[in-house]
């Protein structure tokens, strides 16, 4: 690595993930930042579904929470914190950080929001085709609750010029959260593609927190982690040049291989020679991993190219109800007994309709995950048997849930545990947007 060195600290990898990790990073890891990403496709337009129920709402449920645990501490450690768990609500979250920043006496501290990422009113607009279905997007109709495009670097980087202590975007893409401060911090500019790619790879190691560092990764036997139950997140030592050093907090759990770090640089990805983020498409297909000490992994080599003129959008939109049940069998004959409860709810959906759209019936601890493959291995001693189905109306669905209920009495003997349950389906697209009609503003104020 080249020049000084820019640490970088991962507090979270998604919505509901681990709070004290967080804490550990923000007063042992030395960071310069502390980012958390906590944005998945589903999880903001759950979060617009909130903000529509209750406009003060509509950020991560957690916000406060890991604000509360982190703030002080970064503020004694000079940590600048960066996140995107505005969700659909940034200005709002902002609000609330500085509300708690007073109330912790922590007055004076700069918090931005970033917002512009919610583009449902330009999606309503136009005629652009869903990329799944080549459908347009008139298509959803009445049934689309939100539309959020994938913002990358440049209002981060504008929000840090603006001395932010704090920084909360909407839907800002996972790496991009981790690459601003690069951007910021060294002067890179906007179409140095090569330095662009390769800090990406640094923040597609970082963006899923525990995972580089053992969590999802443990198998025994064969991938043993160290101390799982108090798995520490990830740090990377970034230089100007873009090459980094994985590694994380001394003592604490998991641990930082080269295997940890392969595994999590393919995760997610398509095509190694063309990840597509709205800053660079990057190039990983001549990173070089070097292990140089205990828990410590050199990442160089990550390179990138011409960013895309379109932003991937996710579009959130109501798609009917899922209505469920499960029962238990156990002992001898489980199997048997299971097979005939699911061949009687079969039977009665098929008899008296109800309208039911999509019907999965599984045996859990059989052939629930693999199919035929695992319902050849031997017989099990106990059986869970799962129902599932999708209907328009919620009244439909329940009545799934109802027939399996019903077995207690109705069916084969032994049936015990039954639960039931319906919910709306909020399923997920995407479209892609071109880049000049997502307009993103930078609203920087004092706690």
């Amino acid at each position: 690595m080249k020049g000084r060195t820019l640490r970088l600290g991962a507090g979270a990898g998604y919505s509901g993930d681990r709070i004290e990790p967080a804490v550990q990073l923000a007063a042992h890891g030395q960071l310069d930042y502390l980012v958390f990403e906590c944005l998945a496709e589903r999880t903001i337009a759950l979060s617009q579904q909130a903000r529509a129920r209750d406009e003060r709402a509509g950020f991560d449920p957690l916000l406060l929470d890991r604000m509360r645990a982190v703030l002080p501490i970064c503020r004694a450690n000079g940590v600048r914190v960066i996140t995107n768990m505005g969700a659909a609500n940034p200005a709002g979250a902002a609000d609330a950080v500085r509300a708690l920043a007073r109330d912790a006496g922590l007055a004076g501290l700069h918090v931005a929001a970033v917002t512009g990422d919610d583009v449902l009113a330009q999606v309503r607009q136009d005629q652009d085709a869903v990329l799944e279905t080549g459908e347009s997007v008139h298509s959803l109709a009445d049934r689309l609750v939100s539309a959020n495009a994938y913002i990358g670097v440049e209002p981060i980087v504008e929000a840090l010029a603006q001395d932010a202590d704090v920084v909360i975007t909407g839907r800002a893409a996972d790496p991009s959260l981790f690459l601003a401060p690069q951007v910021h911090e060294f002067g890179w500019r906007l179409d140095d593609w090569e330095r662009l790619g390769a800090g990406t790879v640094t923040g597609h190691l970082l963006e899923c927190a525990g995972q580089v560092t053992g969590g999802y990764f443990a198998e025994p036997g064969k991938k043993d982690v160290v101390d799982l139950a108090h798995l520490g997140f990830p740090i990377a030592e970034v230089g100007e040049d873009g090459a980094t050093v994985i590694t994380k907090v001394p003592g604490s759990g998991g641990c930082v291989s080269l295997a940890t770090c392969k595994e999590q640089l393919l995760y997610e990805i398509h095509d190694p020679a063309a990840y597509y983020t709205p800053d660079v498409v990057a190039d990983f297909t001549a990173v070089t991993l070097t292990e140089v000490g205990r828990d410590r992994v050199r990442v160089q080599g990550g390179r990138g190219r011409t960013r895309p003129e379109c932003l991937k959008v996710t579009l959130g939109y109501r798609d009917g109800f899922v209505g469920e049940g499960q029962i238990s069998y156990a002992g001898g004959g489980a199997r048997r007994r299971a097979q005939l409860a699911l061949e009687i709810v079969a039977a009665r959906i098929s008899e008296y309709g109800h309208a039911i759209e999509e019907l999965r019936c599984d045996l859990i601890g059989v052939d629930a995950l693999h199919g035929k493959l695992g319902a050849s291995r031997g017989e099990p001693y106990e059986v869970r048997v799962r129902v599932a189905g999708r209907a328009q109306s919620a009244s439909a669905a329940a009545w799934i849930g109802n027939e399996v209920e019903a077995l207690y009495t109705n069916g084969p003997a032994g049936g015990a545990g039954a639960t039931r349950l319906v919910r709306q389906i909020l399923a997920v697209t995407s479209m892609l947007l071109p880049r000049d009609q997502v307009r993103c503003q930078v609203d920087v104020r004092e706690a």
